[in-house]
């Protein structure tokens, strides 16, 4: 069975996803850093019949990435690695002249550093695999700016860009960056707590993420409602 990891997995992209993947026999690794949210998760996605190994902790931590690792070569390897853990910076969002350095260095430091920390772990088993893949959730924000949305968007940028140097530097494996488009996330709600528009679903733009597995395109940046309306 291919073994997929993914991070910020007990709500929202992050479980839609595993849901999907586990539907399709995958067997998981998941990590969100409140332990119980995440069992709860794990416990949902049992009558799939899938092996799931969840791990609190915060991505940010060295030992919890090679934790992760060490989980998903037991299970067989990694297949799939997606870099979904996020962090704002600020909640609610405010705009940079009072953006405090600190909740910025977080940013980075979840959205970036952790994520290329948590592909070089894993990396010597995506080489190996059959047909690896990382997949980078990134945002509009990278690509548009936004007030309030300037760290946050700086940090997906970033990481846009990991993901793209990553996928010329490694031609065997592909590198997604995802654009997801507007959810209804705990995430946002607390980036933007006063806007109570109607948005998606997560689960409604797993599909698009589906399609990059099926067809395997090129490494490169993708929107998913791009990818959705082009089923």
């Amino acid at each position: 069975m291919p073994v997929a990891i993914i991070t910020g997995a007990s709500k929202g992209l992050g479980r839609a996803l595993a849901e999907a993947l586990a539907a399709r026999g995958w067997d998981l690794v998941l990590d969100a850093r409140t332990a119980e949210v995440l069992r709860r998760t794990a416990t949902a996605l049992a009558p799939h019949g899938t092996r799931v190994t969840a791990l609190a902790g915060d991505v940010t931590d060295p030992a919890h990435r090679s934790e992760l690792v060490a989980a998903a070569w037991k299970l067989g390897g990694v297949d799939l690695l997606v870099n979904n853990a996020s962090a704002l910076g600020a909640e609610p969002l405010v705009r940079l002249a009072g953006l405090s350095l600190d909740g910025l260095r977080r940013a980075l430091e979840v959205n970036v550093v952790a994520a290329l920390g948590l592909v070089q772990e894993a990396l010597p088993l995506l080489r190996a695999a059959e047909a690896g893949a990382v997949i980078a959730v990134s945002s509009d924000a990278a690509a548009e700016a936004y007030e309030t949305w300037g760290g946050y968007g700086a940090s997906k940028a970033a990481l846009d860009h990991l993901a793209a140097v990553l996928g010329e530097e490694e031609p065997w494996l592909r590198v997604w960056a995802v654009d997801p488009g507007d959810m209804a996330t705990d995430l946002y709600a607390a980036a933007v707590p006063d806007d109570g528009d109607p948005r998606p679903e997560p689960a409604s733009v797993v599909p698009a993420f589906l399609r990059l597995l099926d067809e395997r395109p090129a490494s490169g940046r993708y929107a998913a409602p791009s990818l959705l309306e082009g089923r």
